[in-house]
């Protein structure tokens, strides 16, 4: 009787050993089958670049939260844990998103990729940030260089090119897809870089007025002078002499538009714009675009296209 229980037990022991060696078996075999990238982004470009890259490939999701300031952001404690789990983190720059030096430090990034989607680029130097008497530049804003490379298109092209370089290196089994889907998605880069050239050709006025000076890019790119009312934060407010100095620029010059953001206060542009008896219009830099707006088919080329129209009222 004792020897038929012990058999018995044995018996047990060695189906559960079984089953629990299969089960494990099958869900390594579930990961390796269903498994994909897990890339985390920080905004919206860096997010729409990558995600034309890999489209099914990969999953990628957006860390900072549209409508918020990518320029002073802090993540979470989760955020940080977020990027830590994933496979690749991709962001614009240092200067951009200025938190990301620190962040990285309670990451592992032996085991995590980091993609610096700038590198290579050369930055504009911020004029205002080497101005000592320069009074509308919040201390919390101060930049050494403009980090919005994003909004000319032949930089968003080198962005993506250094995206693609960086998935490919740790997914090399898609490569040739992530080059591919590069490729064709820096021919819409270069038709929009053609849209801006070709409406800007024959131009007299070159000039335009926006509340957050994120274009000057955009304006070297395509011959253009970009006056800003604030610096490089959409939340820096210029000081009354500042104020003051452009609404006499705007007079004597025939500015007939402001350009401020969808997703900021517009109060400042709308003081300027009464004190000078001008319009306002939407330019924007494209820092969050809200799922609602992506669910619809707004994108950054879109963006670009909307913003390439808002520009027509100005420079013609």
């Amino acid at each position: 009787m004792m020897k038929k229980n012990k058999k018995l037990i044995i018996s047990v022991l060695s189906l559960g050993l079984l089953l629990l060696v299969s089960a494990c078996g099958n869900t390594d075999s579930q990961v390796e089958e269903n498994g994909k990238l897990k890339v985390v982004t920080t905004f919206y470009p860096m997010y729409d670049f990558t995600k034309n890259i890999v489209q099914d490939k990969a999953d990628v999701s957006l860390l900072i939260p549209a409508g918020t300031e990518p320029h002073d952001f802090e993540p979470s404690a989760k955020m940080v844990a977020s990027i830590e789990n994933a496979d690749v983190f991709i962001y614009n720059s240092e200067e951009m998103e200025t938190w990301v030096p620190s962040t990285l430090e309670a990451v592992d990034t032996r085991k995590v990729t980091i993609i610096n989607a700038s590198k290579g680029i050369e930055f504009i130097e911020n004029i205002d940030s080497e101005d000592e008497n320069h009074e509308d530049v919040g201390e919390d804003h101060q930049h050494s260089v403009d980090p919005h490379v994003w909004l000319n298109p032949m930089l968003a092209k080198a962005e993506v090119k250094n995206i693609q370089t960086g998935l490919a290196k740790v997914d090399q089994e898609n490569a040739s897809f992530y080059q591919k889907n590069a490729k064709e998605y820096n021919e819409k880069l270069d038709q929009l870089d053609q849209e801006f050239k070709t409406a800007f050709k024959n131009a007299e006025n070159r000039t335009f007025v926006t509340q957050h000076a994120a274009f000057a890019y955009l304006a070297k790119q395509y011959n253009l002078t970009q006056v800003s009312i604030s610096g490089l934060s959409s939340e820096t407010e210029p000081s009354p002499s500042k104020l003051a100095e452009l609404s006499k620029y705007a007079k004597e010059n025939d500015v007939r538009y402001i350009y401020f953001e969808n997703n900021t206060s517009s109060k400042i542009a709308e003081t300027l714009a009464a004190e000078a008896n001008i319009e306002l219009a939407v330019l924007d830099p494209i820092e969050g675009v809200t799922k609602k707006e992506q669910e619809v088919g707004t994108d950054y080329i879109q963006v670009m296209k909307n913003n390439l129209e808002s520009l027509k009222k100005s420079i013609q």
